[in-house]
């Protein structure tokens, strides 16, 4: 049997924006059924902000931190190639302050990240890190929050350095509690580029 072509434009009609008797109804038919770029531009802003205001902060709440998930906008964590090869490269560094190959080898991230990925951030406190742990802090001089390894523990400061740094950065040497974000605990690869882009444009 043929379609009814008359029913499926009858219906067309009966769901389109005029078919809609109240603001609310146009308004989502605008954003949830309009095929147009400023529907799709409006579809984007809400998604923005739904994840900034509300989703960002439930995942906050639920693991602790403000930072909950944290976009690495920088190459300072980049081994370039595998373990080994980067070792050869850094290592003195770190055997220089009794951190062997081995030990490197037990980290998390042994072979660093990319520029782009993006992390999920756990609050924790300064009595449960540990050399070698990758930690997200602030420090006055950034606006975006500073993701890399602690290489040293004292009683009341970390030290850290990133994994591609020939040297640890002046603000790394001394990381008070009250700047820590928390640990890094899983890894999702690549999808910060928007983030890295956006901040690149700024600057």
């Amino acid at each position: 049997m043929a379609p009814d072509w008359k029913f499926f434009r009858s219906k067309e009609e009966q769901h389109g924006y005029d078919a809609h008797k109240t603001v609310p109804g146009k308004i989502w038919h605008f954003l949830a059924h309009e095929d147009s770029a400023l529907s799709f531009i409006a579809d984007a802003i809400i998604v923005i902000l739904l994840g900034k205001f509300v989703i960002l902060p439930i995942f906050g709440i639920a693991l602790g931190t403000a930072f909950p998930l944290v976009a690495v906008v920088s190459s300072s964590m980049d081994h370039n190639g595998g373990f080994d090869d980067w070792w050869q490269r850094h290592g003195a560094w770190y055997a220089d302050r009794n951190i062997t190959k081995e030990q490197f080898a037990e980290f998390p991230y042994t072979n660093g990240f990319n520029k782009g990925d993006v992390f999920v951030v756990k609050g924790t406190n300064f009595d449960d890190l540990e050399v070698g742990d990758v930690i997200v802090y602030s420090i006055s001089s950034r606006p975006d929050p500073i993701i890399h390894r602690i290489v040293f523990i004292e009683e009341n400061f970390v030290s850290t350095k990133g994994d591609a740094n020939t040297n640890q950065l002046d603000f790394e040497l001394e990381i008070m509690e009250q700047q820590l974000h928390g640990k890094a605990v899983a890894r999702i690869p690549l999808i910060g580029w928007v983030k890295v882009a956006f901040v690149e444009l700024t600057n």
